[in-house]
């Protein structure tokens, strides 16, 4: 599974992690592989092993200058590409850093992220084009935080549907306007009907509320491979996450918001800085969200019992009380798995598909391909007559925009 990963462009961090050229290094680790990451004085992005090829010193302590980061311990310097380009204690006619190389990853900033290739340099892919990529970074918010769990805990949680009916729902009528869930339409059907429908790029599928007669509430969700998806919403701001392994028991959680047409007002950015929904409110100078399993997410249990199903305060923080709740990665022999869960099982089948073609020598198509994911997720009240005509035009507006 790692593999396949690696046949794909992954947000690494946020590029005001590494805000100025030669500032200092940080450390990343993605894919259990522990790296740095540098920009270097013409602003170029290096990320590279975090030991230094000479001895395995560690290059987070290393000097950020003049084109390339450089070992405090016996001064050995390496630019963005991991070449060797200074050996200061050896003897000056030596040729001998020409055959010294760290290992170093093609990274890019693309979309409000730097994002990071690690796979075979004959196969490198294109960057994805989502939709909120491609918009300017004034009409979007992105975002970072640290989840202690196995990757597909959180992917299979986010691609949940009929969670969202319970988890996140309240005992009294809403005083909140909530443009994502539609808590009303929610509650009138907690059984949603799923229809999945299989794409080169992924999936996506249909969950179908019945709301009135001849009346459906559809939340139509986007899953993207390897990780990525595009949430329902009933208006802009629209978004969704990428959930990018740090190793099999940790994972890198992105989540952005964005508006296509206009930029996102002071107002929408402090609704999504509030920590109500994405991203969770974080420990200052930290990853780490404030509500998390060494506090119980501030669990309040009076609020439970009179206000909201769970007594935990965020959207965000309710999803994580659950997930980590499972332990790093949960058991799934098990589990117990019903007809709302089609979309988790759909997207272990794909992965393990993908992952044995890979295998195979079947190489995944959607990374070589970035306008697969010019596409979006769709939420609407309609009849099933209703619903077809406008996934049609959809359909046609789509080809004709690709």
């Amino acid at each position: 599974m790692g593999e396949l990963f690696r046949r794909f462009w992954l947000p690494a961090i946020l590029p005001s992690e590494l805000p100025d050229p030669d500032g200092p290094p940080i450390r990343i680790r993605l894919l259990s592989e522990d790296l740095v990451a540098f920009r270097d004085s013409e602003g170029r992005i290096g990320i590279v092993d975090a030991h230094c090829a000479h001895r395995g010193a560690s290059l987070f302590f290393g000097r950020n200058e003049e084109s390339g980061l450089r070992c405090v311990y016996h001064g050995w310097k390496f630019d963005v590409g991991g070449n060797c380009v200074d050996m200061p204690n050896e003897p000056a006619e030596s040729n001998f850093k020409q055959k010294v190389h760290l290992t170093a990853y093609q990274a890019r900033e693309w979309g409000g992220l730097v994002w990071v290739y690690m796979g075979p340099p004959d196969r490198t892919p294109e960057l994805p084009q989502l939709e909120w990529a491609r918009v300017p970074d004034s009409h979007r918010r992105v975002s970072k935080w640290l989840q202690d769990v196995n990757y597909a805990q959180c992917l299979e949680g986010e691609i949940d549907t009929s969670h969202v009916s319970f988890l996140h729902s309240s005992l009294q009528p809403s005083t909140v306007p909530n443009k994502t869930t539609r808590p009303a339409l929610m509650a009138k059907d907690r059984s949603p009907k799923l229809i999945m429908h299989n794409t080169d790029y992924g999936f996506l599928y249909g969950a179908r509320r019945t709301v009135g007669e001849d009346s459906y509430y559809w939340r139509v969700t986007q899953w993207l491979m390897p990780t990525y998806s595009l949430i329902p919403s009933a208006e802009f701001p629209s978004g969704g996450r990428v959930w990018v392994p740090m190793d099999d028991e940790h994972t890198w959680s992105f989540s952005y918001s964005y508006h296509p047409e206009r930029p996102l007002t002071d107002s929408e950015r402090a609704g999504i800085e509030s920590g109500r929904s994405f991203p969770p409110e974080l420990i200052p100078g930290t990853f780490k969200p404030k509500r998390n399993i060494d506090n119980d997410y501030l669990i309040d249990r009076e609020d439970q019992r009179l206000r909201t199903f769970t007594g935990i305060y965020g959207i965000n923080d309710q999803d994580r009380s659950m997930l980590d709740g499972m332990g790093p990665i949960v058991n799934r022999g098990n589990e117990h798995l019903g007809t709302t869960d089609t979309a988790i099982i759909m997207a272990r089948l794909r992965l393990i598909k993908a992952a044995r073609d890979l295998q195979k020598g079947i190489e995944p198509v959607a990374p070589q391909h970035g306008d697969m994911y010019r596409v979006r997720s769709l939420d609407v009240v309609a009849s099933q007559d209703e619903l077809d005509a406008l996934m049609a035009a959809y359909d046609s507006a789509l080809t004709a925009h690709v």
